[in-house]
């Protein structure tokens, strides 16, 4: 049962927070190995409700979207080898190396989330994406402003957020401020008992719905290009 697997994977990660080394990692091994496989089952299914209203999806399986959890350590001062966190960016058409935006399942004690959109654009695409926001800000207030959509994601994310409205834009635009964003990106966190939930599959695909135009909008920009 997903409430069963995920209340699982909660225990495994709060254990591998206090001991992230190999040492515990290869004991704990096989236990890992069946968590995964679960957690895989999950995501194959959630990918399978989102299909049916995002057909970008269809053809991806878990083994496209679940992240590793072994940690790239080279340029990191925290050299812990393992995440903490168990994930998935369900997105068409190359899962999570896509580059488009998709929708982000994440798993962590204490910061479980679901999100969507584009984080961290390179200079060039952020650049055409706030000038698509400016010729299409009607279509993208209404998306944004649309009452389930603001219920779930309160704002965009402000990582990095300029002060100033950035050139070309007149700086008396009158949405000025959501061309100032660095990331067009939303995050809905959920506590810990919102995924320990038979229904969680159902619960997930719906939140992630309520983001399909604002990946859209965005995608548009992403892929013409």
């Amino acid at each position: 049962m997903d409430d069963q697997v995920v209340s699982d994977i909660f225990a495994f990660l709060r254990e591998l927070r206090e001991n992230n080394n190999r040492e515990w990692f290869a004991g704990h091994k096989p236990r890992y190995q069946q968590l995964k496989e679960g957690f895989e089952e999950l995501v194959n299914r959630l990918i399978g409700k989102i299909a049916l209203w995002d057909e970008d999806v269809k053809n991806l399986t878990a083994k496209d979207c679940v992240y590793r959890i072994y940690r790239d350590v080279r340029f990191s001062p925290d050299k812990s080898p393992y995440k903490t966190h168990f994930a998935a960016y369900i997105c068409g058409f190359r899962g999570r190396n896509s580059g488009r935006c998709g929708y982000y399942f994440h798993l962590e004690p204490g910061g479980s989330l679901l999100g969507g959109g584009c984080y961290c654009p390179e200079p060039a695409l952020l650049k055409r994406l706030r000038q698509d926001i400016y010729d299409n800000i009607e279509e993208f207030t209404s998306i944004i402003r649309e009452p389930e959509f603001a219920a779930e994601f309160s704002e965009i994310d402000p990582e990095g957020k300029l002060k100033k409205v950035p050139a070309p834009f007149p700086a008396d635009f009158p949405e000025a401020d959501l061309l100032k964003h660095k990331h067009y990106d939303v995050l809905s966190v959920k506590p810990d008992k919102w995924f320990e939930s038979k229904e969680v599959v159902a619960k997930a695909d719906a939140v992630f719905k309520k983001m399909y135009k604002f990946n859209r909008f965005l995608n548009y920009t992403i892929d013409e290009h």
